[in-house]
């Protein structure tokens, strides 16, 4: 009786167990799954550099991949009222090899493995995905055309 007891207390302990493992990278959080990788982001952009030209008009983007820019870059987006900074990590799935997002077409983001889009000068989610990918604060310099990108 005593054996049968604890044979029922480990299958139940397995099974708690490999729920909270398979479910590891559920969100617990608001913006991101849990095992979204954080990383300090911390760049200064002088707009005026010709490296930066799609930047002087609304609804160019480029990718960043300088150094204080996260784990895969950044996606840097002129919108109507200043820029949108996205993390190009997927936030509504864990990383691996085929996570990293891009943009198609200049109008939304993907995400390669599972086709999860994003609207680019939103955010706003339009497929799969219901969260937004992660987004920094950034603050444009008029004098010096500097934008200042940190979280």
């Amino acid at each position: 009786m005593k054996r049968n007891i604890c044979a029922q207390l480990l299958v139940l302990s397995l099974a708690i167990s490999s729920l909270i493992f398979s479910n590891s990278c559920i969100s617990d959080r608001n913006d991101t799954v849990n095992c979204f990788p954080n990383s300090n982001i911390n760049v200064v952009l002088n707009l005026n550099l010709p490296a930066y030209q799609n930047l002087q008009t609304v609804g160019g983007w480029l990718y960043l991949n300088e150094q204080s820019s996260g784990t895969r870059g950044l996606i840097v987006v002129r919108t109507t009222t200043g820029f949108k900074i996205y993390n190009r990590n997927a936030p509504h799935i864990c990383p691996d090899g085929n996570t990293t997002l891009v943009v198609e077409n200049s109008i939304k983001i993907i995400c390669p493995k599972d086709g999860a889009e994003w609207i680019l000068l939103t955010g706003e989610p339009i497929n799969i995905s219901q969260l937004p990918p992660k987004t920094y604060t950034s603050t444009l310099d008029n004098v010096s055309n500097t934008l200042f990108i940190q979280n």
